[in-house]
């Protein structure tokens, strides 16, 4: 008997390290313990080696606009620049001289008034402000001031004395002595301080001279006159006949 148990337990073992597996009493295993504590965290490692350099990344998206910033000081003067091109033309300002009052008169023909009536010069080379009146033969002061008058007349004919006349008072003369054969020029001027309502004209100054004024298409006699300086006055009243 004992030597069959003995024999037996031979076999067990040696059928045991034949498939590499302990006795039964050996192989049952206890139940799995509970998980202990987290130890303490282990020391920082060494630092690695540098990495190779990345790839350059796609450009970001544009930010927003920052707030402007303060004005800088004033830099210094630059050099002076080459002159520009010249500038269009303006348009036409208004006359420093507001103040206009001028006539040219010529005569059409031989002149047919007797003395002791104006000359009437009928051709109009100028009298824009009408201030000639072509019906009467006088100049009729509207701004007072200072005028300038002259008179250029050919004479045909006979011997002619001509007047220039202000509010009915002579203020020039002008003879001339015709010579047969010939056209002859009487000419004169002068510079008178006028009034509104002041005339001015020419006429024949005396009977014994017939008319010799003449006139043609080839031949004028004129009577011009114009302002030189306007006197203005502030009040009225004082723009009276002198």
């Amino acid at each position: 008997m004992a030597a069959r148990l003995v024999v037996s337990q031979e076999e067990d073992i040696e059928l045991a390290e034949q498939d590499g597996r302990e006795p039964c009493a050996r192989s049952m295993r206890g139940i799995p313990g509970t998980p202990g504590f987290d130890g303490i965290p282990g020391r920082d490692g060494r630092e690695g080696r540098e990495g190779e350099k990345g790839d350059i990344g796609n450009p970001g998206s544009k930010g927003l606009n920052g707030e402007p910033g303060k004005p800088g000081d004033e830099g210094p003067a630059g050099k002076r620049g080459f002159p520009g091109y010249p500038g269009l033309k303006g348009e036409s300002g208004e006359g420093s001289f507001p103040y206009q009052s001028a006539f040219s008169m010529g005569l059409t023909g031989k002149t047919t008034q007797a003395s002791g009536a104006p000359i009437r010069f009928l051709k109009t080379f100028y009298n824009e402000q009408h201030h000639y009146d072509d019906i009467s033969g006088k100049f009729r002061c509207a701004i007072p001031g200072i005028y300038y008058f002259t008179y250029h007349l050919t004479i045909n004919g006979k011997e002619t004395k001509v007047a220039m006349f202000k509010n009915g008072r002579t203020v020039a003369f002008t003879l001339d002595q015709f010579h047969n054969g010939n056209l002859d020029q009487a000419s004169g001027g002068v510079i008178l301080n006028l009034s509104a309502g002041d005339e001015v004209w020419l006429q024949l100054y005396d009977d014994i001279f017939d008319a010799g004024i003449y006139a043609d298409t080839n031949n004028d006699s004129t009577f011009s006159g114009f302002l030189l300086t306007p006197k203005i006055l502030s009040n009225p009243t004082d723009n009276r006949r002198r």
